[in-house]
C-alpha cells in the first residue's frame, strides 16, 4: 500500500492508496486544493471544515451535472427530443430554402 501526501489549504495530509495510484491521487487532491483555492478568494477563510463541505458541495453539483450530460448522451429521453427538434428545424429550413428559390425565380421572370 503506498503513501501519498498532498496539500490541501496549506495543510499537508497523509493519503493511503493502492500502488501505482499515487499520481491519480495526487491530482486530486490537487485539484480539490485548487477548489479550496477559489472559495477562499471568494468567501475567506472560514475554517477548515466549512471550506471542505462547501467545496465537497461544489464537487458533488459537478458531478450531478456530469452524471446528466452522461445520461443524454446515452441515449436518454433528452437525444430523442433533440433529434426531433433537428428534424423539425431541418424541415423548416428546406422550406426556407424553397421559398427563397420561388422568390428568386420570379425575381428572374420580371
Amino acid at each position: 500500500m503506498a503513501q501519498v501526501s498532498v496539500q490541501i489549504n496549506g495543510r499537508g495530509y497523509q493519503i493511503a492508496c493502492d500502488d501505482g495510484q499515487e499520481a491519480h491521487l495526487k491530482r486530486l487532491g490537487d485539484y480539490i486544493d485548487n477548489r479550496v483555492q477559489e472559495l477562499t478568494a471568494a468567501v475567506g477563510q472560514v475554517g477548515d471544515a466549512r471550506l471542505l463541505v462547501m467545496v465537497s458541495l461544489l464537487i458533488a453539483d459537478e458531478l450531478s451535472d456530469a452524471y446528466a450530460e452522461l445520461g443524454v448522451a446515452r441515449g436518454g429521453e433528452g437525444v430523442a427530443a433533440r433529434m426531433d427538434q433537428e428534424e423539425s428545424l431541418s424541415l423548416a429550413i428546406e422550406g426556407l430554402a424553397d421559398r427563397i428559390e420561388d422568390i428568386a425565380e420570379s425575381l428572374e421572370a420580371t
